[in-house]
């Protein structure tokens, strides 16, 4: 199961997003363009010291993201997509996800790419919320996505019985520009 944040906005959602990557080893791919820098410090303190921990991949676009993605699994690349809006699809809830799942999410202020949305429309899942209120935050959608998703596909959540024993690789002075891998497109773009 892959995480996907499309041309994210707010580098604190960004860095929660990571810090997920690491609790849970799911990879996290970030399409550009970024509406931030790699340097930012709110990236970093949101993502604490588990930078090492992450699993990142920074793509120049949502092709390079499929091309790198296709070859992963016997699924078509479109029938493992889980297209994460705030407008329309199947509740969180209702939705049988597998365990080669990805999960798209959109950007703060726009969501994902209406050509995207208009392409997989059957693909569309949503997190229920009263009326009146346009969105939850990125951050908390991803997680509770990212949770959800791992349940009901059956893959083993991780097992820390509620102990905290530190990673060594955590004490590395790695931030995310060291973390992130693949594309070098401008930054920020």
């Amino acid at each position: 199961m892959d995480l996907v944040l499309v041309h994210p906005e707010i580098p604190h959602n960004t860095g929660c997003a990571a810090r997920l990557s690491a609790a849970t080893g799911l990879r996290l791919h970030l399409v550009d363009p970024l509406g931030f820098s790699l340097e930012d410090r709110y990236l970093k303190r949101a993502g604490l010291d588990y930078w090492p921990l992450a699993d990142i991949v920074r793509h120049a676009n949502w092709a390079a993201l499929e091309t790198f993605l296709e070859p992963e699994s016997p699924r078509p690349f479109s029938e493992r997509l889980r297209l994460f809006s705030a407008r329309g699809g199947r509740s969180l809830f209702e939705v049988s996800f597998e365990p080669d799942d990805i999960l798209a999410f959109g950007s703060e202020s726009k969501g994902l790419p209406a050509e995207l949305l208009e392409a997989c429309p059957d693909r569309r899942v949503y997190v229920p919320i009263r009326a009146g209120v346009r969105s939850l935050n990125l951050a908390n959608v991803v997680c509770l996505g990212a949770y959800t998703a791992l349940v009901s596909s059956g893959v083993p959540l991780p097992n820390n019985e509620g102990h905290y024993d530190p990673d060594a690789r955590g004490s590395s002075p790695q931030g995310p520009t060291d973390a992130v891998r693949g594309a070098s497109a401008c930054d920020p773009c």
